[in-house]
């Protein structure tokens, strides 16, 4: 009887701490919806458009699964499949792809992180937030290289895309 009540009381006691909601093994995530992945991808792409380029856009939740793949028409064959990259590079290192691309030089110590299979340092992945939490990325790609990697035309693009859903993120 003794034994069922001490182990009675030492469930009790770890339901009540801090862990407890470790130990459910669930947890709350904040995810995009379909419809604001939708608008940040076309903002990204009118902003493309407006400056004569045709790009494909891509939109990654936060675990890097594609949410929105838009190319437009006349964009290169490789566009899709570059936009999703950057998008996923960013989400999954949590910077953009054009700063990495800056500060992984040979010969750093992360410069390793260059050989992850699918990732690409390149210009046009950037990383959103909401409520100081990584909730997914956007990727363009298909307008020329800009004065450096960290200012690329694909890279404004993107953060276009971010302009037209920050006022939604905000709200979280």
């Amino acid at each position: 009887m003794l034994t069922k009540i001490v182990a009675g009381l030492t469930g009790v006691l770890l339901l009540s701490s801090p862990l407890a909601a470790e130990e459910t093994g669930l947890f709350n995530t904040l995810s995009l919806t379909p419809d604001v992945a939708v608008k940040a991808a076309q903002a990204a792409l009118k902003s493309c458009r407006d400056g004569g380029y045709q790009v494909a856009v891509a939109v990654v939740d936060r675990g890097g699964n594609m949410q929105v793949m838009i190319r437009d028409r006349f964009a290169g064959p490789h566009t899709p499949d570059t936009a999703y990259r950057k998008a996923w590079t960013a989400v999954s290192f949590r910077t953009a792809t054009g700063d990495m691309a800056t500060s992984l030089n040979e010969g750093t110590v992360s410069a390793g992180v260059r050989h992850v299979t699918g990732a690409l340092m390149v210009g046009g992945g950037v990383m959103f937030e909401a409520q100081g939490t990584v909730i997914g990325a956007i990727g363009v790609s298909g307008a020329p290289p800009g004065a450096s990697e960290a200012a690329s035309i694909d890279r404004a693009c993107a953060e276009a895309g971010i302009e037209a859903i920050s006022g939604t993120l905000e709200g979280f």
